[in-house]
């Protein structure tokens, strides 16, 4: 095989990975230049393959032997070629390409080993954090992969980072709680006079659900900060942001007195495409 057919190779498995495993993000992708779009995929597989680190592994020795190969292939240590991962090669190509700044990479492995054990979140401030390190970095680099590096797109994609990651704790907190992880703050379960045990209770519990309201509107609040920036930014950058369609729709939907946030909800990808089209034709993404 020549080596324009292994990167082709490696290019297709990066798509298909996030196509299974984060629709929404690979959705938007499809918004972006080819070879932009190449490279966003590429990151977002990497996303992938770290986020899904927990779900891989039984114990957490094993989980953070695979995030520590990734540690050392980012470092360029790693004792294993990278040839024979498909996402390694890409990302690595991607990096070299589009100068990516490793570091930050490397700190979104490193936040992601708080998900190999069951210690709780314990603040708003360690949350928001975590998903700096993670979710934030996400935006941030697919902006710089538009061609776009400047403080208030650094700004906005802080903004747009902790709206979406808030508005996923919420919509994955039934699957969370059901293996007594928890994301949502404690500093909130807390301030309405609840615990962790009521959280993983299974039962729908006002006092929970006045938590997991309190991070929603702290999501608003971000979401609504993100979309007055995007509105002064340039053209090319906006693709980048599309995800925050999503976030706005979820956000109403997970936001309405009738909606039960203790069983799991599922969106089709059907209507994951029309949101994130008719977003693409807006000035506003909401």
């Amino acid at each position: 095989m020549s080596r324009a057919d292994a990167a082709s190779e490696a290019a297709e498995f990066c798509a298909d990975l996030v196509r299974n495993h984060d629709f929404g993000r690979y959705a938007s992708s499809l918004f972006l230049p080819a070879r932009q779009r190449r490279a966003v995929l590429a990151l977002y597989a990497f996303n992938v393959e770290i986020s899904r680190v927990r779900e891989m592994v039984s114990q957490p020795l094993p989980g953070e032997i695979r995030l520590q190969w990734w540690t050392d292939m980012l470092a360029g240590t790693s004792h294993g070629g990278i040839e024979g991962n498909p996402v390694a090669a890409e990302l690595n190509f991607v990096i070299q390409q589009w100068e990516l700044p490793v570091e930050r990479l490397s700190r979104l492995v490193d936040e992601h080993q708080f998900d190999l054990y069951n210690d709780p979140m314990p603040t708003m401030a360690a949350l928001e954090s975590y998903l700096n390190d993670t979710v934030c970095t996400l935006f941030a680099l697919a902006a710089e992969i538009t061609g776009w590096q400047i403080p208030e797109i650094e700004h906005l994609a802080r903004h747009a980072g902790l709206a979406q990651g808030m508005a996923r704790v919420v919509s994955v907190f039934p699957l969370d709680s059901s293996r007594r992880q928890l994301f949502l703050p404690l500093q909130l379960l807390e301030r309405q006079a609840s615990s962790m045990e009521d959280a993983f209770s299974g039962k729908e519990n006002p006092k929970v659900r006045a938590a997991l309201d309190d991070l929603l509107g702290n999501a608003r609040v971000h979401l609504d900060a993100a979309l007055t920036l995007l509105e002064s930014m340039p053209p090319e950058v906006r693709p980048a942001f599309l995800p925050l369609a999503l976030v706005a729709r979820d956000l109403r939907r997970m936001s309405r007195a009738d909606a039960n946030l203790f069983t799991p909800s599922t969106t089709s990808r059907l209507r994951t495409l029309w949101t994130l089209w008719r977003a693409s034709r807006s000035e506003l993404f909401a």
